[in-house]
C-alpha cells in the first residue's frame, strides 16, 4: 500500500469517500471500484414567478398604419375642426380676433382642469418641462391669433381651405426632425392628390387672390397654417416624454395673457352685437375645439407618426366649406365636387401610407 503524501497543512490527507486504489509493485495497477455515492439529481426547476417591473420609459410612437377606428376618429375630429372657421368668423361680429383667443381658451383651459381633477392628472410641470412648454405656448399664441386675423380678413370657405394646407408642412418638419417620420411613396401621391382636391376647391373663383382684403387675410392663413404644421410636429415630440394633457393645457395658459394684453392695447369688443349668436361661436371654440378636439388630437399623436395624424386634416376644408354655405351664406361652384372627391381618394393613400 502506498503512502499518501501529506497534505500541505500538515495533515494527513483524507481519502476520497467514493474509492480506493490498490497498486502491487511491478504490475499493472488495478482498480477497484467501490459503490459511489448516489450523486443527487437535479432539482426541478422552480415555476417562473411574476416578471420583474420594467422601468417606465418615454411612450413610443404606435403603429404605422391607422386602424379603422383610428381613422373614424380622426375623420370626427376634422368635421368638427372644420366647423371652427364658420364659428370664428360668427363671433368675430362682435369679439376681436385676439380678445376672440382670450375668451376661448379660457374656456378650453377650465374644461381640461376639470378632466384633468376626475382624472386625477397632475398638471403643475416639473422645472425640465418650463422652457419646453413656454416656446410650445409661444407658437401656439402666435399662430392661433394669425389665424384669427386671417379669417377676418377673407371668406370661411378660403379660410379652411388654406388653413387645412398645414399637413403638407407638418410632413415637410417630421421628415426633416422626426427620426423615421419620412415621405414614401404612397403618402406623397395620397397628399398631392388630396392637395390637387383642395385646390380645385380653392380656384372655385378665378378672383379669388384679386381682391386685396382677400389677399392679405389669404396670405396670413397660410402662414399660420405653415406655423400650425410646424407647431403639431414639436407637440409630438413633447408628448413622447410629457403627459399629454399637461402639454394641452399649459400651451392654453402661456397663451391667455399674450392675447389679454395684446387685445387690450389693440382692439376693442363691439359690445351692442354681442348676443347669442356670437356667444354661441365662442362656446364652441372653447369647449368642443379647445377642449375635446386638442386632447383628441393629443391622443392621436401620441400614438401614430404626426405627418400621418395631420394627413386627416385634408378632411377639414370639406366641413368648413360645406358649413360655410350653410352658416355664412357663402356660394360655391362645381369645383367643390372635384375636390371632394379628390380630397376622399387622396386621405385613401395616406391612410394606408
Amino acid at each position: 500500500m502506498m503512502r499518501r503524501p501529506a497534505s500541505r497543512t500538515g495533515g494527513a490527507a483524507a481519502a476520497p469517500p467514493s474509492r480506493r486504489i490498490r497498486i502491487a509493485a511491478g504490475t499493472r495497477p488495478a482498480v477497484t471500484r467501490l459503490p459511489l455515492a448516489p450523486v443527487p439529481t437535479a432539482r426541478p426547476a422552480d415555476p417562473p414567478g411574476p416578471a420583474a417591473p420594467v422601468p417606465a420609459g418615454p411612450p413610443v410612437s404606435g403603429p404605422q398604419t391607422f386602424t379603422w377606428s383610428a381613422i373614424a376618429y380622426a375623420v370626427a375630429l376634422n368635421a368638427l375642426w372644420g366647423a371652427n372657421v364658420p364659428a370664428v368668423k360668427v363671433a368675430l361680429v362682435a369679439v376681436p380676433p385676439l380678445w376672440m383667443g382670450f375668451w376661448r381658451f379660457l374656456l378650453g383651459v377650465l374644461c381640461i382642469a376639470a378632466w384633468s381633477a376626475l382624472n386625477g392628472i397632475r398638471m403643475r410641470p416639473p422645472r425640465e418641462e418650463w422652457g419646453a412648454l413656454a416656446l410650445l405656448g409661444v407658437l401656439f399664441t402666435v399662430q392661433i391669433g394669425l389665424m384669427n386675423v386671417g379669417i377676418r380678413l377673407t371668406t370661411g370657405a378660403m379660410a379652411s381651405i388654406l388653413i387645412a394646407t398645414n399637413p403638407l408642412w407638418a410632413a415637410l418638419f417630421a421628415h426633416l426632425f422626426v427620426p423615421g417620420d419620412r415621405i414614401n411613396r404612397m403618402r406623397g401621391a395620397g397628399m398631392l392628390l388630396a392637395l390637387a382636391g383642395i385646390c380645385a376647391i380653392f380656384l372655385r373663383d378665378t378672383g379669388a387672390f384679386t381682391g386685396q382684403s382677400g389677399t392679405w387675410g389669404n396670405l396670413i392663413c397660410l402662414l399660420s397654417a405653415s406655423l400650425l404644421g410646424g407647431r403639431l410636429v414639436f407637440s409630438a415630440r413633447l408628448l413622447q416624454r410629457i403627459e399629454s394633457t399637461r402639454v394641452v393645457m399649459w400651451q392654453m395658459i402661456v397663451s391667455l395673457p399674450c392675447f389679454a394684453l395684446a387685445g387690450w392695447f389693440t382692439e376693442q369688443v363691439t359690445w351692442e352685437r354681442l348676443d347669442w349668436y356670437p356667444l354661441a361661436g365662442i362656446a364652441y371654440q372653447g369647449i368642443v375645439v379647445a377642449g375635446f378636439n386638442f386632447m383628441g388630437l393629443a391622443y392621436l399623436l401620441r400614438r401614430y407618426p404626426p405627418s400621418v395624424v395631420t394627413g386627416f386634416n385634408f378632411s377639414a376644408p370639406v366641413f368648413g366649406v360645406l358649413l360655410s354655405i350653410g352658416l355664412l351664406g357663402e356660394s360655391i361652384s362645381w369645383h367643390v365636387g372635384i375636390g371632394l372627391a379628390a380630397v376622399g381618394a387622396g386621405l385613401a393613400l395616406i391612410a394606408r401610407r
